[in-house]
């Protein structure tokens, strides 16, 4: 039997989103009904709603939450009701080629759950709602494939865990695993909005140095700096490329760069600016999430090959949620890894538009919703 819950809805493209009743399903086989009691306000849940990244509205915006579980379908064995979860939006098949090679971290067949969740009331009654990165997690209750639901210390804050679920995420996976950053090894990071943030926290957790924050914001250089950044480049006053390979020069002799050049902006501009800072075999590592009429900026083919290295994107910061979120909310709670730092403030469900405002000004790192 279905339960009707609360939720945040984007009915049309551009609209303002709007607080309504869904209908929620018992969950079927490989499902589960998760309770939610945090959802951070990223930016794709924007995107989303601006059609930015399909048409098939209505969405049910939200997707980096934490939570209980409510109730299991059949066959669900990794998680039960009760258990304290983070969200993910790759739950792995086990059984694709990534997969069966043991790089579960890249699987090409993730799902969601089968059934949908619908509106509730109103002329558009019955209608099916698209859930964001299949989680829709602006709601009191939401339906996931139980993959998609990763067990972690009940005892941690769920407002800071929950960011796991996506860009804190991105940005340390970006760093530790794309970009396989660590001692020795130097990095930048070009754009300091949560996710860049969150790739310079990884770097300082892997013991990575210098560590260079690029953006044109003050206010987000020095949040940079409070998260590790050992040098700030604000680059609306100086060569982003010029002072990243001055500041790596001196602490390595000869660099030409730093080893790993994070762009967390996602745009061709930033991208090109990331190619050239980076030392000899460095590694650009694209995190930002570009538009789909963006383009490679035009870069030499010669250059390409004479600086070798590697150029990658990153996706969910090529994490495994089984593996890596339970390691990182230990260090949080550890005191190792400063996730309260990404919780700008709290908010209700019915707060969301602003908080899109307040995201859109650089005002935040996140705003996260309290159910």
């Amino acid at each position: 039997m279905s339960q009707q819950v609360k939720a945040v809805v984007a009915l049309a493209k551009g609209a303002p989103v709007e607080v309504v009743t869904i209908n929620v399903p018992d969950p079927g086989p490989g499902e589960a009904v998760v309770k939610v009691l945090s959802c951070g306000v990223c930016h794709t849940d924007l995107h989303y709603r601006e059609g930015g990244i399909n048409d098939d509205f209505p969405f049910l915006l939200g997707h980096e939450a934490s939570g209980i579980v409510e109730a299991v379908g059949p066959d669900v064995t990794g998680v039960a009701p009760g258990d304290f979860v983070v969200l993910n939006w790759r739950a792995v098949c086990g059984e694709c080629r990534a997969c069966r090679r043991g790089e579960a971290q890249y699987c090409f067949n993730t799902h969601n759950a089968t059934q949908r969740m619908t509106l509730a009331e109103g002329e558009g009654a019955g209608t099916e709602l698209s859930p964001a990165l299949g989680i829709g997690a602006f709601a009191e209750k939401t339906l996931v494939a139980a993959g998609q639901c990763t067990k972690v210390d009940p005892k941690a804050r769920p407002a800071a865990v929950g960011l796991l679920g996506c860009g804190v995420m991105a940005g340390i996976g970006a760093a530790i695993n794309t970009g396989a950053v660590g001692r020795g090894r130097s990095i930048a990071v070009i754009g300091c909005g949560g996710v860049g943030v969150a790739a310079i926290a990884g770097a300082a957790l892997a013991g990575a140095s210098p560590i260079i924050a690029v953006d044109i914001d003050a206010k987000k250089l020095a949040k940079a700096k409070e998260m590790g950044a050992t040098h700030t480049v604000d680059s609306s006053r100086v060569d982003p490329v010029e002072e990243i390979k001055r500041i790596c020069g001196e602490t390595y002799e000869g660099a030409e760069g730093a080893d790993v050049v994070v762009e967390a902006v996602g745009r061709p501009e930033t991208w090109k600016q990331a190619f050239y800072a980076r030392d000899l075999a460095g590694t650009v590592v694209l995190v930002g999430v570009p538009t789909p009429d963006m383009k490679v900026p035009e870069i030499p083919l010669i250059d390409v090959f004479g600086r070798g290295g590697a150029l990658k994107s990153s996706w969910y910061g090529d994490c495994l949620p089984s593996r890596d979120f339970p390691m990182l909310v230990d260090l949080y709670q550890q005191g190792r890894l400063d996730l309260d730092a990404f919780v700008t403030e709290e908010i209700g469900i019915g707060d969301i538009e602003a908080a899109f405002e307040k995201m859109h000004h650089g005002d935040v790192l996140r705003s996260v919703v309290i159910l």
